[in-house]
């Protein structure tokens, strides 16, 4: 018991800052949004360009680290087996990475794109619908996940091999900082991790649930409101308040490897449903496009034709992976005892691209395919209705089409349990002072961050009811992500030093 007491200073800060946030945009929504808005067009428009050179710097280093050295060390005791196999490790990350993001946005975001186009060029035409097809597998490909393996080296080295007794963002610069974790630097980088996460968790299960009810509403006829965005987040939070109190391997865990099946199983559907042959052609063309100009798209800023295509999508996206990288990179941690630094990176960068390139291939395909051949225009409904009706009207094109949408409703409730569940865990790991390689937080510990987190999308749904605007709380949290997303990007320079000055001193 003495290992799991509570790290009252942790602890506090976080229930504080969850109480700062959503307070103030309860009470002040439309104000607080204004403000938010001109924060995030300062912020993306002056510090956009160290986004970009920090998502070169982080893929070179650690793809030059899986072929260093230093590939084949150990992160865990010398000759220590991996704690969980490919199947259920690469199921766990992925769907505490991304998975509850990527069904909102993996079927619609090529129709962003194609209205709107990156390079000035056309709109609605058909190199503007190769790159809609393209940039998606950008923005969630390796960079992505450069971003969330870069903290995961940087804590696991030092939390496992070094033997440090604290599962926290702070335990990555655990060189600089000698055992002084506990101090005024420490507590201020585990405060700007407790802010990004709050803003990454709170963003991400923000898309879903406004999905989830719309899902819903189709199956059962339910007035698509208010009432029932609540009723799917109280779905959300019974689930991941159940899979959280089971643990980590009994519940995330089980919970993880089931959804994976299913997801693999919707898109093996759909790509046999819909038009087989157009989807595989688009897929081929859209990793040739990416390969070919990989450099040109992560140094692009739009200097000169200033269309906000850079700060609306690339800065926005590599601020949220900066911002949610620190929660990953613990939960990834905590799962990764035994693997060496290079299955570390080739499993983060590897396993987590196909899979969202999977969706983005198959889902994302499919909804181009009925703009351009006139069958439903997914274009027309985005702008009208937004992002989840025009979701589950892609699905409602396909053969059994209600049968489709409970699946993927289904796959989208475990999404979200499991990003919210490993968030409960990771908040109860970091609050916790004391916690041993291959220990959990206290049970109770855990089940009350499950509830305390549901408190944040519940505020953003608030907001957006109540201006008008269904995207005005998640513009809220979006640009929380990106304002702490700052300090972080340092602290990750910081990790990087420390990852290799350990690494050096170690092994010379």
């Amino acid at each position: 018991m003495e290992q799991k007491q509570i790290d009252k200073v942790t602890f506090g800060t976080s229930v504080a800052v969850i109480l700062l946030v959503c307070l103030p945009l309860a009470i002040y929504p439309k104000l607080g949004g204004a403000l938010i808005r001109d924060a995030y067009g300062y912020i993306s428009s002056q510090f956009g360009f160290l986004y970009l050179l920090a998502g070169a710097a982080v893929t070179v280093f650690l793809i030059w680290l899986a072929f260093s050295r230093y590939a084949n060390v150990n992160l865990g005791k010398e000759g220590e087996s991996a704690e969980f196999g490919d199947y259920s490790w690469a199921a766990m990350l992925f769907c505490a990475g991304i998975g509850g993001g990527l069904m909102f946005w993996a079927p619609v975001e090529w129709a962003h794109y194609y209205i709107a186009p990156p390079f000035g060029i056309a709109p609605q035409t058909n190199e503007a619908a190769e790159w809609a097809a393209t940039y998606g597998l950008f923005h969630w490909g390796p960079v992505a996940w450069s971003f969330y393996c870069l903290p995961t080296l940087a804590i696991a080295y030092p939390y496992y091999v070094k033997g440090v007794s604290f599962l926290r963002f702070s335990t990555g610069c655990h060189y600089f900082l000698q055992g002084e974790h506990e101090t005024r630097r420490g507590r201020a980088i585990d405060f700007f991790f407790m802010i990004a996460l709050l803003g990454g968790a709170g963003s991400s299960i923000g898309f879903t649930t406004p999905l989830i009810a719309t899902c819903i509403s189709r199956l059962t006829g339910f007035a698509n409101g208010f009432a029932l965005e609540i009723v799917a987040l109280l779905i959300c939070v019974a689930l991941f308040s159940a899979s959280v109190w089971l643990g980590l391997k009994k519940g995330i865990k089980r919970l993880s490897d089931i959804n994976l099946g299913l997801a693999l199983a919707l898109l093996v559907f759909v790509l046999i449903a819909g038009p087989t042959v157009f989807l595989l052609k688009v897929s081929i063309s859209s990793f040739g496009l990416l390969a070919q100009n990989f450099i040109r798209m992560n140094t692009w800023t739009d200097a000169f034709s200033n269309s906000r295509f850079v700060e609306n999508w690339t800065i926005f996206y590599w601020a949220w992976w900066i911002a949610y990288g620190p929660f990953v990179g613990l939960f990834v941690t905590r799962i990764s005892r035994g693997r060496t630094i290079r299955q570390v990176i080739f499993g983060m960068l590897g396993y987590g691209t196909l899979g969202g390139m999977f969706f983005y291939m198959i889902l994302g395909n499919y909804g181009l395919s009925l703009e351009l051949t006139g069958t439903f225009s997914v274009t027309y409904l985005l702008q009208e209705q937004g992002q989840a009706s025009a979701i589950v009207g892609i699905l409602a094109q396909l053969p059994w089409s209600n049968i489709v949408i409970g699946l993927f409703c289904l796959v989208t409730v475990v999404f979200a349990a499991t990003t919210y569940d490993s968030a409960s865990y990771i908040l109860a790991s970091s609050a916790t002072r004391r916690l041993a390689a291959g220990d959990d937080p206290a049970r109770w510990h855990r089940l009350f961050w499950a509830f305390a987190l549901a408190i944040i999308p519940l505020t953003l749904l608030f907001v957006g009811r109540l201006t008008g605007d269904a995207r005005a709380g998640l513009t809220v949290m979006q640009t929380a992500s990106l304002v702490v997303s700052l300090p972080i990007l340092f602290i990750g320079v910081l990790m990087s030093a420390a990852l290799m000055k350990q690494l050096r001193a170690d092994h010379p």
